[in-house]
């Protein structure tokens, strides 16, 4: 067959788009021609179908099934179509007959929507899911978060020529959920719909929790398909694309655990650690979030521990769940056992952790205590760490008595940190054998030295809304009054505070009193009188 000279070619595809328009009762009947125009030309055929009838009219539907059907046009024609689809919102592709107009990415949404409703799906959108479900899901972002003029001119005469969507951003979600359910499974879309995620995902505020909720939904079925859209996501974010950086990360974290840390670890920490630095606390908590997934990985934990000056500083953020993801990444790391902390550091973590060990939220106070004890096994011993391990004994020795159990159990695992670091050993079997009643007349036996800094840390528990700590604190305090000298100042404050108990419970008020009644019959001496 003699073709026409090329720059006919454009003319020739609008020519066939124009007879099958008129003649509907013999739409297949240029089929052999249009696909031999298209093996020997097919970016002008391509091209030109999507700037002559970009709502994908039902002559043009019958071209793009005849061009996708074939054998030899099939394979140009997609991957044709899907770069248009990645230039938002137009680009400019010259053809043969020099028009350089602009080729609009929706235009090719239309056309993959009407691809995806044939009956088969061409192998080529199925090698590509991973690249088309990105490219559409910022389709859906970018249409949200701004429609630009030109966007709603060309949207609008589309909806002239056919019906559609009021807005882009809702066709393109139409077209993600029939790329799900050709190529995936149909229960993915149902379950995002129960969860409102593709209401969510037209919302700007809220794109980027869909897109984390489809990544879990995908995850469920797939770990390859996710392993694929992480391997595009990577360079993207990489390259700190910002437009679309939030959606990403969001993604990305939800699938982490689908990856091998030894392929892309390395990579995907580089991502995550300068978004730590960022200003936006979204991103900021993404970023932890995966930082406490890979940090379970032993071959990143050298690299991880080297952004521990970074993580110090993000423990004391107002953000109390920053905080409690900043505790939990540092745990997994300490806890692989690879890591060696310096004094200097191990210095500078528990100055940080001292707020932490009497929050007000359980969670940190746990997740604090848990860390103090992998800090004290994973540091060498050094004499200028001790005062500071002197000064949590007594907290924590109270705090294993609390009425949360996990904070009570975290308390026990670090007062056994602190007592196998100190090498005292019979602390450390009273904590081994869960003998909480007899470590604090220990303790003060043993550190006679520090009576009175211990007295002063136990007296605000006096006053704690616990009754069963108010009753440790008056036992603690009754002990150590026997062996303190006559001229310690802690020796009267502990009487003042003992006979100021008296609108307390009956039992606190009570017990305060015999214990004051057993100070003065020990050391004779009244200090003040009693009721």
């Amino acid at each position: 067959m003699l073709w026409p000279l090329t720059p006919a070619v454009p003319a020739i595809v609008r020519c066939i788009h124009q007879w099958l328009t008129s003649n509907v009762s013999a739409e297949h009947r240029l089929d052999k021609t249009l696909v031999l125009l298209t093996e020997a030309h097919p970016v002008d055929v391509a091209v030109t179908l999507l700037r002559s009838a970009p709502a994908c009219d039902r002559a043009a539907r019958t071209m793009w099934r005849t061009l996708i059907s074939s054998r030899g046009t099939k394979e140009p024609v997609l991957q044709i179509l899907f770069r248009a689809l990645e230039f938002w919102p137009a680009h400019r592709t010259r053809t043969s007959d020099g028009d350089e107009s602009d080729v609009f990415a929706l235009a090719a949404t239309v056309a993959l929507w009407e691809i995806l409703q044939l009956p088969w799906c061409p192998g080529a959108v199925k090698t590509n899911l991973p690249r088309l479900l990105l490219t559409l899901l910022f389709q859906v972002f970018i249409s949200t978060e701004e429609m630009s003029e030109e966007v709603e001119t060309f949207w609008g005469r589309c909806r002239e020529q056919r019906s559609l969507p009021p807005n882009p951003n809702r066709f393109a979600v139409q077209t993600v959920k029939a790329l799900l359910r050709q190529l995936l499974d149909e229960d993915v879309v149902m379950v995002i719909h129960r969860k409102c995620g593709w209401d969510m995902l037209l919302k700007a505020d809220s794109h980027h929790y869909a897109v984390g909720l489809l990544a879990r939904e995908l995850c469920r079925v797939s770990h390859s398909f996710c392993r694929s859209v992480a391997a595009s996501l990577i360079p993207r974010l990489s390259r700190e694309e910002p437009l679309w950086e939030l959606p990403a990360l969001a993604f990305l974290v939800e699938v982490l655990h689908c990856l091998n840390p030894r392929q892309c670890g390395l990579s995907v920490l580089q991502i995550i650690s300068r978004r730590l630095r960022s200003e936006c606390p979204e991103r900021r908590r993404l970023a932890l979030r995966g930082l406490v997934v890979i940090s379970k990985a032993p071959a990143l934990a050298k690299s991880i521990w080297s952004l521990n000056e970074g993580l110090l500083e993000l423990l004391q953020d107002a953000d109390t769940d920053a905080v409690e993801m900043t505790l939990s990444a540092l745990i997994n790391v300490l806890h692989l056992k690879t890591i060696q902390i310096s004094s200097p550091t191990a210095l500078k973590l528990l100055e940080v952790l001292r707020p932490l060990f009497d929050n007000e939220h359980s969670q940190l106070q746990q997740l604090s205590m848990v860390l103090f004890r992998e800090v004290m096994q994973a540091t060498e011993r050094s004499k200028s760490l001790k005062p500071h391990i002197y000064l949590r004994l007594v907290p924590f020795y109270f705090n294993w008595h609390d009425e949360n159990q996990r904070v009570a159990e975290a308390s026990r695992e670090a007062l056994f940190g602190a007592a196998r670091f100190l090498k005292w050993r019979d602390l450390e079997h009273l904590v081994t054998m869960e003998q909480p009643w007899r470590f604090g007349e220990c303790l003060l036996e043993k550190d006679r030295s520090r009576v009175g800094q211990y007295v002063r840390q136990a007296l605000p528990y006096l006053e704690s809304p616990e009754e069963p700590l108010q009753k440790l604190a008056i036992k603690f305090l009754g002990i150590a009054a026997r062996s303190m000298k006559q001229e310690q100042p802690e020796l009267q404050l502990i009487c003042q505070a003992l006979q100021g108990m008296t609108d307390d419970s009956p039992a606190v008020s009570n017990l305060a009193l015999q214990t004051l009644h057993i100070i003065r019959a020990v050391r004779r001496t009244p200090f003040f009188p009693f009721w």
